[in-house]
């Protein structure tokens, strides 16, 4: 992957990782409830990886996270990242994200906006829902064209909430096929999600010390990306990060192959969760 195409597919798609969980010590048979929250995260270039045509990196990660498990969940993402390297100069990749996942996940409506080194904004707007054993995308850009898939995928939320579900039953490891939007609203991921022991230290990462993530359950998480119908055994991408059961993640690592960015949480808001039995 060129480093231009991670900041078109791959950072668009990051935007599928945030999203809340339930309450403080649920049951494992307890159903999955997404709190809403805005966070910040600062990055920079992962120094543990050999980089290639990348000397150094730095941006941010800013996203709101709102709704409630009846009606859905909306959430705006945007990521600025700035790569520095000898031979091409300075690069700044811009991808926004906005979407609303309605609260039983059948149905997705998205738009990404995302730029590279002044190139023309690429917009990507449509939407997805379920249609029997598959689902059915309609897209209005880059150009108005309809078409279906006869295989079941997860949308982002749906698949937080299956990878919170596994981690609580204490599962190391979880397969699902994924449809966000990225990639012109073309493309579907088979994901792997590695999940951890429950982490029993304290979080390094400032926001998270403070009284009410003391009690919530916390797992290391590394979701890899396989682009359907590419046959590369290799991900496209690997996002890893510390999962709360509330849904907060820390120590984001973000590979896209040829380099790789780590996220500190710098700013956490939880915001008031409404009560929904659905």
């Amino acid at each position: 992957m060129t480093t231009n195409a991670a900041g078109l597919t791959g950072f668009l798609a990051v935007a599928a990782l945030w999203s809340g969980a339930a309450a403080a010590q649920p049951s494992p048979t307890e159903r999955v409830v997404l709190a809403p929250h805005r966070a910040v995260y600062d990055l920079v270039l992962d120094a543990g990886k050999a980089a290639k045509n990348v000397d150094s990196a730095r941006g941010r990660i800013a996203f709101d996270f709102t709704g409630d498990a009846c009606e859905g969940y909306a959430l705006s993402f945007r990521q600025v990242t700035q790569l520095q390297s000898g031979e091409g100069g300075p690069r700044l990749i811009d991808a926004r994200t906005t979407s609303f996942e309605a609260g039983d996940g059948a149905s997705y409506r998205f738009k990404t906006e995302s730029s590279a080194s002044g190139t023309p904004k690429e917009i990507v707007d449509g939407t997805a829902t379920r249609t029997g054993e598959g689902y059915e995308v309609k897209l209005t850009a880059p150009k108005p064209e309809t078409h279906r898939e006869p295989v079941a995928a997860l949308f982002p939320n749906a698949q937080m909430k299956a990878v919170i579900q596994a981690a609580r039953e204490g599962r190391n490891t979880l397969n699902v096929r994924l449809y966000d939007g990225a990639n012109g609203g073309k493309d579907v991921y088979e994901t792997l999600s590695v999940i951890g022991r429950k982490l029993d230290s304290k979080p390094t990462e400032e926001p998270l010390q403070r009284p009410e993530f003391e009690k919530l359950a916390r797992w290391p998480v590394t979701m890899s990306y396989f682009k359907v119908g590419s046959g590369e055994t290799t991900p496209s991408y690997t996002i890893s990060f510390e999962l709360y059961e509330n849904g907060v993640t820390g120590a984001v690592r973000l590979d896209y192959g040829s380099f790789a960015l780590r996220g500190t949480l710098t700013r956490l808001d939880l915001l008031p969760q409404a009560d929904c039995a659905k």
